[in-house]
């Protein structure tokens, strides 16, 4: 083969090679990150975790919860756990001593699905009319904190809803609320 025609071979092979290599990198980098393991695609949340919380302090009870929104990262302060009134017994028995907890409002527009996304492993309830709403999935990463745990709810939307977060030693908690957009069905 002439040195000529090599030449031309391996310019074409570069662009092969190059994606090769680029794969493998970034195949590398997300077995390195602890957060790349979710099932579902956390790209927006993880964003989410990558801004300044803002500072907000739970409520102890219904009346003093804070009304938080959609698609922002809140940073939680939590009271101890036996000074929290909650609209509803949690979801899960989960002893108080040295647990932390609060009350947070949301009022969605829109019924839906969406999920409620957390740096550490607090319980999380959601309350409507003084009953809990079952989750409908979850899922956790140990090592993550960027999420750590995130839980998914169908929601109702035009009420009033109680966030509700017990069962952790953290004086505080990072959390978001982010609606789950479904792609619309393809055109037949």
């Amino acid at each position: 083969m002439s040195i000529a025609r090599q030449m031309m071979q391996s310019w074409r092979l570069r662009p092969m090679i190059l994606w090769s290599l680029g794969a493998a990198a970034r195949a590398a980098l997300a077995a390195d990150d602890p957060c790349s393991g979710f099932r579902w695609d956390v790209g927006h949340e993880h964003a989410l975790f990558a801004t300044v919380p803002e500072r907000v302090s739970a409520g102890k009870d219904a009346e003093s919860a804070p009304a938080l929104a959609l698609d922002r990262l809140y940073e939680l302060a939590l009271t101890p756990q036996q000074q929290v009134a909650f609209v509803v017994s949690p979801g899960k028995k989960m002893s108080a001593d040295g647990a932390s907890a609060g009350l947070a409002r949301l009022r969605l527009t829109a019924a839906g699905d969406y999920r409620v996304s957390l740096n550490q492993g607090f319980w999380v309830d959601i309350v409507a009319d003084h009953q809990l709403i079952a989750s409908s999935d979850f899922q956790g990463r140990r090592e993550c904190d960027a999420p750590h745990k995130i839980v998914v709810y169908s929601l109702p939307g035009g009420r009033d809803l109680i966030l509700q977060l017990s069962g952790s030693a953290g004086s505080g908690v990072r959390l978001t609320i982010t609606p789950i957009h479904t792609a619309a069905p393809a055109d037949k």
